[in-house]
């Protein structure tokens, strides 16, 4: 489980990110500490895309974006609460 924070903050969520997502934001993965009132997946991409121009960068098409919480796959309204892992990465396409 998570570890609770103080100050505004539920706990700290490693977020791995693929492909141009990953391109867009210069990195592969982080740790953040995830703000109380971020609870579902929605605003989790909401609130990424504060985090800077490169951030708004890739997740300015939410609908573009997919997310998996603690390895599955998450709607936009699921709850983020208790998970100690998000990716983001582009609909992946079949051949």
């Amino acid at each position: 489980m998570p570890s609770a924070l103080a100050g505004g903050y539920n706990w700290l969520m490693k977020l791995l990110y693929f492909a141009w997502v990953r391109e867009r934001i210069g990195r592969g993965e982080e740790t953040l500490a995830v703000p109380a009132d971020v609870e579902t997946v929605a605003d989790l991409v909401g609130w990424l895309r504060t985090r800077g121009p490169e951030y708004e960068a890739a997740l300015s098409e939410a609908q573009a974006v997919r997310v998996a919480l603690d390895k599955v796959h998450a709607a936009p309204g699921a709850s983020i609460r208790g998970a100690a892992e998000a990716a983001l990465f582009p609909p992946m396409t079949g051949g």
